[in-house]
């Protein structure tokens, strides 16, 4: 049941002879979500038009309401008419009135009581709250204004909207009878102070918008006022023979009736502002506190005369140091209205002096809204006046530019961009720049955005700054003409000479502009991943682009020759044609621009060693010969030609330096070095296997040794030349024979997993749940935390993992420990990253359950229920409750778990238990249902009986490998009956329990930390049973429930001899659950319950995890 609150009227005519009876209504019951909307018409008979449905019927105890007029169309359609209506109703009877309107109040507080006409007329204000508080409904802490969803919203806004409307609508008469607002002013201020949280939230919210109300009653006074007076200063002004003393005596009047209201509405604000405001904008809760700041913004900016002074700023200054950064923000935003208006900076003045420190710290805030807000009301201020701001408070926000939070950065590049890239007076500095002979006047700003960068001394995150400037700054940014005109040409007269660091810097910067506009997307780090465009951002990226490559296609070839003997120069330019439309060199007819681009890039090769230089010519050559492009054999001829020569020179050299040997000098080794890389760079990305690269490598290796004197940098080339040689002739091998590889493959891959399998079960189950988790990682860094589960690569996953499940094949026995580990592994991942918003948000990896899912059926039932046991320590009580779509992977994993075991299963939709008849039903003796088993069960149960009477714990800290899950004896008596070990035959299991050399288990492992916990605790009971006789055991904290038995199924040792060969974990008997485990679930567990000593067995005789 949801409380749905309205304002509507409601018509009663029971009373006879009295006329209507108007009032405020609302209702508790379920929302009404039909869908009937504005403009929607049923179909069938037509209702009654103009009359509306009875809304609320009055009872001498309480009062109905209607929910379906929640509606914001609802509400905007019949707010004016009902509030006149009940101003009409207030005027025949008040009290009657402003007890609905009371009411009103009361029950959108959530209070479930009403308050009576004999307790509105004998009761303070006090009494009648504190009755109201003792039938306030304490068993939930919600109520409609802390309440989620879109429908509690639209409360919220009604609420708000018809206070707004009540003043107004009564802003002409009743409003000033010094009643209906001192009751209603009284019953705020005192709901206001109530310690229920309810009463004090919805009271506070509702003052302040009252007040707000006032403020605008107010202001029109004011503005009345002025007019008035106005006219009487016109009208007294005339000659004594045209003025009218009538409209003087009556303006006289109305001046004087509009200082009385004036007044009277003074008086009302001040009751609010102090027996409210000024103890709720302290208030112990934050969403009270930010709504009192939230309102005397709104009051400072309509009503600027009477609020805007340093008696109410304070407020607003004390609250920035607020300790929540919801109050925090509204400070900002309700100052940022404030420094909006030019006019108002002046009242400011005294208020920016005083706080300026505080606000420029807050740009520092951790919350990061928070520094935005705070970022963003710094550049007002610096709007607003430029002395405002120290170059100490300037410097605070500049270094922010480079935050890797995108939103904070761009607010701060807002900042930089208004202090010292905006242009004071553009025609006069496109005139001078005219005048010097520059086609753009930027230049200037230029220079000082490269200034700024390289005093921030942070050049390798030139990216990070262009990107803060992008979305203020695009028109700077963009000038790539300006950029090249500083780079290439010589400094007019009055401009300063860019320097080296400075020519290198602009070089960086512009580069990264270019990537910004090519790319349209942060650089990395910033944002969450590569965004779907807009039709308008697609357009100007395309635009963008085609810009770009029509200015720096004929510019790159100069800036090349000018710095070509400039390593990080050169490399930084390289990397300009992957952003260029290419097909412009052929459709414009620019192939000239190409041919100089290639002669560059040659020479660049041959007068450079770095590698850094090398692989960017490389990446060019790769880029321009690219098989789409028509410009591709133009390229490729200019690539073979330099390979040509690379190669004659470095046959030469190799010659040289063998036939040197020992005496080779250091021009022999770099000539060796030097073209060799360049080589190794190119081989890298292009394939030079025609060239026979690999027959010089391997003879410079060979050399190195059998004679022990190859350099270390040219053994080192060699190797990853070679290396190049062998991956690019691997890649020729797989394309020339891709048929036979994937008719091979899955016949390939069989056989490597049923002897990794074979070699060891258990590391082959790791590899395999270790492939899927890299997969799953894969698809988490491409496609975020919020996974489509219905996407085809999810179910790719999910299709591998089932795949991955058939190669365990039909004996699980064999497989049990391989299986167990795998699920322990899966659940690990999935829960050990948490996630960073909070632990009521899923894991990231929650989402791996689901692939999970597809491996639970190879567990045997009794294993599931320990695997179920682990997966629980990772969840918490919250976890368990939550049926939102987010959490559905872990409530599919729990169902594949609990499903054909011995516990409930949870339902995926609702929640609730589903339990199956045969789980629960036991005859009147107790026994247990027969289940039908698998032959190998039924072996393994009998067996594993037998080894327990044979094989018993040897003391208390080895528990015992196989022990059964019907029957513990005394360790005491367990002792006596250990065989001798010398007689137990190798490899038997007598020999594996006892052999020190023999590894333990992973199961055995957790199963003995699971008894030594119980150990540690006193709870370990033992019981013993003989053949027939059966102990009766009721569980202490079940009074009431029904007796348990349990029988225990015995087989011969000969089935435990056939046995010994299949088995190599430990195997145990499955019983059923107590009848009555589903009502001790939420119980601490009966250790004098037969059951809960069973189940403390299942499984393997041990917790497995």
């Amino acid at each position: 049941m949801l409380i749905n609150i309205c304002i509507t009227l409601s018509r009663d005519s029971s009373n006879d002879g009295q006329g209507d009876t108007v009032s405020l209504s609302m209702s508790v019951s379920e929302l009404d979500d039909s869908g009937e909307g504005k403009g929607k018409k049923k179909r069938g008979r037509p209702g009654k038009q103009g009359v509306r449905p009875p809304l609320l019927s009055r009872s001498t105890d309480c009062i109905h309401f209607n929910p379906k007029c929640m509606q914001p169309a609802t509400l905007s359609d019949q707010c004016h008419s009902v509030i006149d209506d009940w101003i009409e109703s207030y005027k025949q009877d008040r009290d009657l009135a402003l007890l609905d309107l009371i009411n009103f109040f009361i029950h959108c507080s959530g209070c479930k009581g009403t308050v009576r006409i004999e307790m509105f007329r004998n009761m303070q204000n006090a009494e009648i709250i504190r009755k109201m508080t003792e039938e306030f409904d304490e068993d939930s802490g919600d109520y409609p204004l802390t309440m989620a969803g879109p429908q509690w919203k639209k409360f919220r806004y009604n609420f708000c909207e018809f206070i707004m409307v009540l003043v107004r609508q009564c802003q002409y008469s009743i409003i000033y009878d010094e009643y209906m607002m001192d009751t209603v002013i009284s019953l705020l201020t005192g709901l206001s102070d109530s310690q229920v949280r309810a009463f004090r939230h919805t009271s506070t919210l509702a003052a302040m918008k009252l007040m707000t109300a006032l403020v605008n009653v107010a202001l029109n006074l004011s503005i009345n006022q002025d007019n008035t007076q106005r006219q009487y200063e016109a009208e007294r002004n005339k000659v004594a023979g045209k003025r009218a003393n009538e409209k003087l005596e009556l303006l006289l009047e109305k001046r004087k009736e509009l200082q009385e209201n004036q007044d009277e509405i003074e008086n009302m604000m001040n009751s609010i502002f102090k027996g409210i405001f000024v103890h709720r904008y302290r208030d112990a809760i934050a969403e009270i506190r930010a709504i009192c700041i939230e309102e005397i913004g709104v009051w400072m900016k309509l009503y600027s005369d009477a609020f805007l002074n340093d008696s109410y700023l304070k407020y607003v200054g004390w609250t920035l140091h607020d300790r929540q950064g919801e109050v925090r923000l509204k400070c900002l935003k309700a100052l940022q209205t404030l420094y909006t208006n030019r006019e108002l900076y002046p009242k400011l003045e005294l208020f920016t002096n005083r706080f300026k420190d505080r606000i420029v710290s807050m740009t520092l805030d951790k919350e990061y809204d928070v520094a935005v807000e705070a970022i963003r009301l710094v550049t007002l201020i610096l709007h607003g006046s430029e002395d405002a701001l120290s170059n100490e408070d300037c410097e605070n926000v500049y270094h922010l530019v480079y935050s890797a939070h995108r939103p904070v950065a761009v607010a701060a590049g807002e900042f930089l961009h208004r202090k010292l890239f905006s242009r004071h007076d553009p025609q006069a500095e496109e005139a001078l720049a005219k005048r010097r002979g520059r086609n753009s006047p930027n230049g200037n700003l230029i220079r000082m955005l490269v200034l700024f960068f390289l005093e921030s001394e942070l050049h390798e995150h030139a990216a990070y700054l262009v990107d803060s400037l992008w979305d203020s700054s695009q028109d700077l940014l963009k000038d790539w003409d300006c950029m090249v005109e500083l780079l290439l040409e010589d400094p007019l007269q009055g401009e300063e000479v860019l320097g080296d660091r400075h020519e290198s810097a602009l070089i960086e910067l512009m580069v990264c502009t270019i990537r910004q506009a090519a790319e349209a997307h942060p650089p990395v780090g910033r944002g969450t991943g590569k965004r779907v465009l807009t039709a308008k951002e697609k357009k100007t990226q395309i635009d963008d682009k085609n810009r770009l490559t029509e200015h720096l296609i004929v510019a790159l070839p100069m800036l090349l020759s000018k710095y070509q003997t400039d390593a990080e120069k050169v490399a930084n330019l390289l990397q300009v044609p992957q952003y260029f439309d290419l097909e412009v060199y052929s459709s414009g007819r620019m192939e000239k621009h190409l041919d100089a681009l290639l002669k560059q890039i040659r020479v660049v090769v041959d007068k450079h060693t770095e590698m850094e230089v090398l692989e960017a010519c490389s990446k060019t050559y790769s880029i321009l010969c690219s098989e789409e492009y028509t410009i591709m054999n133009r390229v490729d001829i200019a690539r073979s030609q330099l390979i040509d020569e690379l190669m004659d020179r470095f046959a030469h050299s190799v010659e040289d330096l063998l036939q040197e040997g020992d005496e080779a000098d250091d021009d022999d080794i770099y000539n060796v070095l030097s073209t060799l890389k360049k080589l190794t760079a190119f081989h890298n990305a292009h394939d030079l296997t025609k060239w026979d690269l690999f027959k010089n490598c391997y003879r410079l290796l060979k050399m190195g040794i059998e004679q022990g004197s190859m350099p270390e940098q040219i053994a080192v080339q060699a190797l990853q030349c070679s290396h190049y040689s062998i991956l690019w002739q691997l890649v020729k091998i797989t394309e020339g024979c891709q048929s036979k590889y994937y008719n091979d493959y899955g016949d390939i891959i069989k056989e490597t997993l049923s002897k990794a399998r074979q070699m060891d079960k258990i590391q082959c189950a790791k590899t395999l749940i270790l492939s899927l988790q890299q997969l799953f990682n894969e698809l988490i860094q491409d496609q975020g935390p919020n996974l489509d589960r219905t996407s085809s690569h999810v179910s790719g996953i999910k299709e591998l993992a089932r795949r991955f499940a058939l190669t365990f094949g039909l004996d699980q026995i064999k497989t049990r420990e391989a299986v167990a580990t795998l699920h322990k592994d899966g659940i690990e991942f999935a829960f050990k990253v948490p996630n960073p918003k909070g632990p009521e948000y899923p894991p990231p990896n929650l989402a791996f359950l689901e692939v999970l899912c597809e491996f639970s059926s190879k567990l045997l039932r009794q294993d599931k229920k320990t695997v179920h046991s682990y997966l629980e320590k990772f969840m918490t009580e919250y976890m368990m409750e939550r049926r939102e779509d987010v959490w559905l992977p872990l409530i599919a994993y729990r169902n594949s778990l609990l499903t054909g075991g011995d516990d409930d299963r949870l339902s995926v939709t609702t929640g609730a238990s589903s339990t199956s008849k045969a789980s629960t039903v036991r005859s009147k003796r107790g026994r247990p249902p027969q289940h039908k088993r698998r032959p190998e069960e039924e072996a393994v149960e009998g067996s594993w009986v037998m080894r327990n009477d044979t094989l018993q714990t040897p003391g208390a800290l080895h528990t015992p490998q196989l022990t059964s899950t019907a029957l513990r004896e005394n360790p005491r008596q367990a002792a006596d009956h250990i065989p001798d070990q010398g007689s137990s035959e190798p490899g038997s299991e007598p020999d594996y329990m006892h052999n020190p050399q023999m590894q333990m288990s992973w199961l055995d492992q957790q199963k003995m930390e699971e008894v030594n916990r119980k150990e540690r605790g006193g709870m370990n009971y033992m019981k013993s049973r003989s053949g027939g006789v059966r102990q009766q055991v009721r569980g202490l904290m079940e009074d009431d429930a029904e007796p348990i038995f349990e029988d225990v199924m015995m087989s011969s040792r000969g089935q435990l001899e056939d046995m010994n060969e299949e088995f190599e974990d430990t195997m145990v008997i499955d019983l059923p659950a107590s009848r009555n485990r589903r009502e001790r679930a939420k119980l601490r567990p009966d250790f004098f319950d037969s059951t809960a000593i069973m189940e403390d067995d299942a499984g393997f005789g041990m917790q497995m995890f």
